[in-house]
């Protein structure tokens, strides 16, 4: 498994930042989930370490070292529950890999090609000027600005 490399800036540091299981499952309460064992683990393991960006085998892979006892689909049904439920941003990088950011705040990303890193962009960076009328019936919920780096031969 590739990871993925988060860096934050401005945006918290990748340091446990003492999430107590009580502050997760007031948070899940919050937002209308049921604070289950297996959801207020996943979620300590989430957002313990500030604003980062994780895969589903990322985060299955921290819980195995934790001893959170849970499958890779209970893993992918949480990530997806606490998406619709606004807390973390489902990012679509090269259609075939998905990653959750616990920073649901507008923001962009920078990807780096060939080292599967995102880097944090401010929305304040970033000026999309003029966007297309949506369809009838329809109104545009986000923009998403991926910006592709790649690093400078020497």
């Amino acid at each position: 498994m590739t990871d993925l490399i988060s860096q934050d800036q401005g945006y918290g540091s990748s340091a446990r930042q003492g999430c107590p299981f009580h502050d997760v499952r007031q948070r899940l309460r919050r937002v209308g989930l049921r604070p289950t064992r297996q959801r207020v683990s996943l979620g300590w393991l989430l957002f313990a370490k500030g604003d980062r960006h994780v895969s589903a085998e990322m985060l299955y892979e921290e819980a195995m070292k934790a001893r959170v006892p849970v499958s890779l689909a209970t893993v992918y049904n949480t990530l997806h529950q606490f998406t619709q439920a606004g807390l973390l941003r489902e990012l679509a990088i090269d259609g075939a890999k998905t990653y959750f950011d616990t920073d649901n705040s507008e923001h962009h990303h920078f990807v780096v090609d060939g080292e599967n890193t995102v880097i944090d962009i401010p929305a304040s960076a970033v000026d999309v000027a003029e966007l297309p009328e949506p369809p009838e019936g329809y109104e545009i919920a986000r923009v998403d600005v991926v910006v592709r780096l790649r690093k400078i031969a020497n």
